[in-house]
């Protein structure tokens, strides 16, 4: 599997962005879940949102509830990270990552990683 992540850039603080992450090869028929992660410069790699299957089951970090949405479009092997309120602190390169557990939350349990995006949110 092959993802490959877009949509990131640089916002005022307030805005939005929505980030794409399209899969390629053996895709969503595995039945993967699939997640965001972020890292800021110095610190780990961590989780931001977690999407089922079947999308049915949606899990975030604290610090993005009520602000972020993942989503996805199985018929276009496409997850979504629609990104508002943004502030500072959120300033990181973004990763969407795949794996065969039903849910996972490190980044251990992830088999494929795309190649990021990054994310700038200007005060």
């Amino acid at each position: 599997v092959q993802l490959q992540a877009s949509g990131g850039g640089l916002v005022q603080a307030g805005g939005s962005l929505r980030l794409s992450c399209a899969a390629s090869g053996r895709t969503f028929s595995s039945r993967y879940f699939m997640g965001w992660f972020r890292q800021a410069p110095g610190k780990e790699r961590e989780f931001v949102a977690g999407i089922s299957w079947s999308g049915d089951k949606l899990y975030y970090t604290d610090s993005v509830k009520g602000r972020f949405t993942i989503s996805r479009d199985n018929a276009k092997n496409t997850v979504y990270l629609q990104m508002n309120s943004l502030k500072p602190e959120d300033t990181a390169v973004y990763y969407c990552a795949a794996t065969r557990a039903a849910i996972a939350t490190f980044t251990t349990a992830y088999d494929y990683w795309g190649q990021g995006t990054l994310v700038t949110v200007s005060s």
